[in-house]
């Protein structure tokens, strides 16, 4: 079991080298927007947005006072930037932004890396989509937790808006003894655009396998895991005019 816990804690693959921000990019919007607030330099986010040539994707973490030790909330400033062919950063123009208070919370459970998601996400003839990814990850050896969520932003025209709230895709967690007995579940799930429709926008699909893995002491001392068999299933999710609605298995809560 010792060796499960410790391959269910490093599962989820690190992200960090993915979001980093060069040339000073984030900075820089930073500086223009919010110069009296400090940036988490390690957690913010810039990528390219292939779909439309010339622009950045820029997520802007900032925390924010908390009345509770140990608690760290992040106000998110998100940006799609237009970037000059000529590579003159002071002529860097923000096409559209997102303000969102206290999008991120972090306290037992940390949030670990932020990247930015730039998959096909064509959710009308005129309207693409990209995610924000957030990962997290837990402290506890006893109950070992990593997980990762995904958000959608859209862009109609130059509105950007959060189509779909924060669900978790992946999670590897459970809880055991340290010795041997526990249980350990896995989550993996993926996310694709269906040819369906909901108040005009495409509706999402997410398919989502559950393996649970148990651990006991049996006599003799010997520890006996078992796995058992795979959970299957899919969610469709509905655009309401406003948000894509969320059922309650999928949300990070």
């Amino acid at each position: 079991m010792k060796h499960l816990a410790a391959m269910l804690l490093l599962a989820l693959p690190a992200l960090a080298a993915q979001a980093a921000c060069e040339s000073g990019l984030a900075e820089r919007m930073h500086a223009k927007l919010h110069p009296q607030r400090q940036l988490d330099g390690e957690r913010a986010a810039c990528k390219l947005w292939p779909a439309f040539p010339g622009r950045s994707i820029v997520v802007l973490p900032m925390p924010r006072p908390s009345p509770e030790p140990g608690v760290t909330a992040y106000d998110l400033e998100v940006l799609v930037i237009q970037r000059p062919d000529n590579g003159n950063t002071e002529r860097d123009t923000i096409v559209s932004r997102l303000f969102e208070p206290a999008a991120l919370t972090s306290d037992a459970i940390a949030v670990d890396d932020i990247r930015i998601d730039t998959a096909r996400y064509t959710l009308a003839a005129d309207t693409r989509a990209f995610g924000v990814r957030v990962r997290y990850r837990g402290s506890s050896r006893a109950n070992p937790y990593a997980s990762e969520t995904l958000r959608l932003y859209a862009m109609k025209g130059v509105k950007l808006h959060k189509a779909l709230d924060e669900i978790e895709l992946d999670m590897d967690g459970g809880e055991w003894d340290t010795s041997c007995n526990g249980r350990f579940d896995q989550v993996r799930s993926t996310l694709s655009v269906a040819r369906t429709t909901s108040e005009g926008y495409a509706d999402l699909l997410v398919q989502r396998t559950r393996v649970e893995n148990r651990a006991a002491t049996q006599e003799g001392g010997e520890c006996v895991e078992k796995t058992l068999p795979a959970q299957l299933r899919t969610y469709t999710l509905h655009y309401d005019g406003e948000t894509y609605r969320v059922p309650k298995a999928l949300r990070n809560d």
